[in-house]
């Protein structure tokens, strides 16, 4: 088959591209051609023809130009299946890794403070990106959605008008050795970290909406009683108020496996995640996770088994009860995860809705 895949930015890092770059490379394997569209890139795949997507438009419009421009040249190259991971207008197979853009809305409209509520979602962005989305959820414009939570397929369902025997379940997946691979001892000696301390994860940017702040509260608490838990963040990001601290903010950080092999917890409390890959990166580490109702991730999570789920991810007496859990458990690592993490079943499994 001729397959068209499209993705606005592409780049040789981040999990998201390593996604695509391992499904690239099985289409390639499995005799297809190959074709990206991009609106820019980095690194040249073998076996892949790239096409540049011009887009000239500010931050508003710059989604729906890159849509439609996109489905015309996917039209010209004469592609038997398109596959996008973009929100686009024309595509046999769309994967919905970002979620819902107005469930999004509704989240920051739910956590922002009172002064703030009423400005949130509006602008000619949010407009133009609902918009979009609505044309792209449309089954005139989409054959099959690729979900990678049921969270997200419930919210597509609740919110437009498309069948739901043509959306299907292709959770993530990553390179299990990898995460498998960590430097415990190395990392702890590195970010000063004792015996005795029970340290505690967060991975991620773009802080407020991955739930940092409910888990400062937390660590301010803890100042005085619990002198030898520790917060280690790994991303980038702003705060408001002083870094207690109890907490160390470390930055990107490259081989982010000795961060979870370091830790003992990882504590991601989100108010919108469609599927969290630093969720299936920890379970596929062997380390517990303690995250929120509102990461489709949460589906791989065993309540006291693997992990906890906050009904409320702004709940600090949930989230200090369920820390204490694993802090009286410090021999439960490896925890178990009764489904797969791998990203060869992942790119198995979008393969196979290609080929329908």
């Amino acid at each position: 088959m001729k397959i068209a895949l499209i993705r606005r930015q592409f780049a040789l890092t981040g999990g998201a591209e390593l996604y695509l770059q391992r499904l690239l490379s099985a289409l390639a394997a499995a005799g297809h051609e190959v074709h990206l569209f991009a609106e820019s890139w980095e690194g040249v795949q073998p076996g892949v023809v790239l096409h540049e997507v011009p887009v000239r438009a500010g931050r508003a419009l710059r989604a729906a130009v890159f849509a439609e421009a996109v489905a015309r040249l996917t039209e010209e190259a004469g592609c038997d299946v398109v596959f996008s991971l973009e929100r686009t207008v024309a595509q046999d197979v769309y994967r919905a890794g970002d979620g819902l853009h107005r469930v999004w809305l509704e989240q920051r409209r739910r956590y922002a403070t009172w002064w703030r509520r009423p400005f949130v979602g509006m602008g000619a962005f949010h407009a133009n990106m609902k918009a979009l989305e609505a044309r792209t959820f449309d089954p005139a414009c989409t054959r099959h959605v690729i979900v990678n939570s049921q969270m997200v397929r419930r919210e597509i369902i609740a919110h437009f008008d498309f069948p739901a025997e043509r959306i299907h379940l292709v959770r993530n997946g990553v390179d299990v050795a990898r995460f498998q691979s960590g430097d415990r001892a190395g990392t702890r000696a590195r970010f000063g970290f004792s015996a005795e301390d029970f340290v505690l994860l967060f991975v991620g940017s773009g802080w407020e909406r991955k739930g940092l702040g409910f888990l400062l509260r937390l660590l301010r608490r803890w100042q005085s009683a619990e002198p030898r838990v520790k917060l280690l963040v790994i991303g980038k990001g702003r705060l408001r108020e002083p870094v207690p601290p109890n907490v160390i903010l470390a930055g990107p950080m490259a081989r982010v496996e000795d961060a979870y092999a370091a830790a003992d917890l990882l504590t991601f409390l989100p108010i919108y995640e469609p599927s969290s890959n630093v969720v299936t990166e920890a379970l596929a580490s062997g380390l517990p996770v303690i995250t929120s109702r509102f990461n489709g991730a949460a589906e791989l999570v065993q309540e006291g088994v693997n992990g906890h789920v906050l009904s409320e991810p702004a709940d600090t007496d949930a989230l200090e009860h369920a820390v204490r859990h694993w802090m009286q458990r410090p021999g439960a690592r490896p925890v178990p995860c009764a489904l797969p993490l791998d990203l060869e079943t992942n790119v198995r499994e979008t393969l196979r809705v290609l080929e329908m």
